[in-house]
């Protein structure tokens, strides 16, 4: 049975390149990075390299960039180190959207119910999209920190970090951006970006999974989580992953280079996809959700109507399709989404949303093929 795997939004395979980079490191004589015999400094000069290449890629200062286990951490670091060194300054308040990540909302309501943070959790339009005047209209004197997302991982819609970033500037408030599903078709220069903080994963760009990254602006105020070593320049502590972070850096110089040929050719895949969706079903029975215009190009949000999310995505499994019902984080539980619940979208809709996203690997020819057994899937529940 051919399989096919339409669930990059959760994870990607990992590049082959990437792969031997990370082996040859692997298979040498290792090295802790904070050792300052011939071994650490080899170690050393891995983590520098991988540091600069890929806070070239991103537009910011090496200094700027700390390496992290993932998106999740990043978010971590981000909203608890900047909420409380903010608290310092008389700053109390923070500002998210409903349809964050889980890392990010979770993060947020810890911070107001086990720290004492005041929360605002802004709504989203039918599109998913947050404004920058709705930020404006929220921030507070005390405002210390807000959080949005860049694309969001369920449905793809992108939001106008630019401008949301200048209103929470205005007001002397610190900006953070997930910009974990973003990275990778999204060219950064975050020294020309409003944005104080950052958080990228290495799995979502065909690196390994459990390294990350996460932008700090210069000047930013920060509090470490971590006690211990003095790694990161004292902001996370613990010895480095050389080899992941190196094939995270192999994977970001892949992405950089192929960007241009890689974007469009993602968005014709989502476009197809949603092409064949209709004609082997009909545009009444085929709802995208979403922004159609201001999205990701690799990921497609498609309730299929009358055809309940729980019993699509088993039909899918056991077709050998591999999609998903949302974050991969809770999918797993079959939850309904969060995001689409932000969204407003009707019970029916909600009820039978399926998420496909794009990536290494996959071709036209593989749709076309695909397209044929999701339809049957559809129409057998239906029935």
């Amino acid at each position: 049975m051919s399989t096919y795997f339409f669930d990059h939004a959760a994870t990607t395979p990992m590049h082959p390149d990437v792969l031997k980079t990370m082996i040859e490191l692997m298979q040498g004589p290792g090295g802790n990075a904070s050792s300052i015999h011939a071994y650490g400094r080899a170690a050393k000069g891995e983590l520098s390299r991988a540091r600069d290449l890929i806070s070239a890629a991103i537009g910011c200062k090496p200094g700027e960039l700390m390496f992290t286990s993932g998106g999740t951490e990043s978010d971590n670091l981000a909203l608890i180190g900047a909420a409380k060194a903010q608290r310092k300054r008389g700053r109390n308040h923070i500002i998210t959207s409903a349809a964050e990540h889980h890392a990010v909302l979770h993060t947020c309501e810890w911070l107001a119910r086990e720290e004492g943070f005041e929360l605002t959790v802004l709504p989203v339009d039918q599109q998913g999209r947050n404004h920058a005047e709705q930020v404006k209209e929220a921030m507070r004197p005390d405002t210390a920190l807000v959080s949005i997302m860049h694309g969001n991982n369920e449905v793809g819609t992108l939001q106008p970090i630019e401008a949301i970033g200048e209103v929470v500037h205005s007001g002397g408030a610190l900006f953070h951006v997930d910009a974990v599903q973003a990275f990778g078709t999204t060219d950064y220069r975050l020294s020309e970006l409003p944005v104080d903080f950052m958080s990228f994963s290495a799995h979502k760009i065909n690196g390994p999974q459990g390294v990350g990254a996460l932008y700090a602006a210069a000047g930013a105020p920060f509090e470490p989580l971590q006690q211990g070593g003095s790694q990161e320049r004292k902001r996370r502590a613990g010895t480095e992953n050389i080899p992941g972070i190196a094939g995270f850096a192999r994977a970001v110089d892949i992405c950089v280079n192929e960007m241009k040929n890689k974007q469009p050719f993602l968005d014709k895949l989502r476009k197809v996809w949603v092409e064949l969706m209709i004609g082997e079903l009909s545009s009444d029975e085929v709802i995208v959700n979403g922004d159609p215009e201001n999205s990701l190009p690799h990921i497609v949000n498609i309730s299929f109507i009358d055809a309940h999310t729980e019993s699509m995505l088993m039909n899918l499994d056991m077709a050998g399709i591999m999609a998903a019902s949302g974050s991969a984080c809770t999918s797993g539980s079959l939850e309904k989404s969060h995001v689409l619940r932000a969204m407003g979208i009707s019970p029916e809709r909600l009820d039978t949303a399926v998420r496909f996203s794009f990536g290494l690997g996959n071709t036209l020819e593989e749709l076309q093929q695909a397209a044929p057994i999701v339809a049957g899937i559809v129409r057998r529940i239906r029935s």
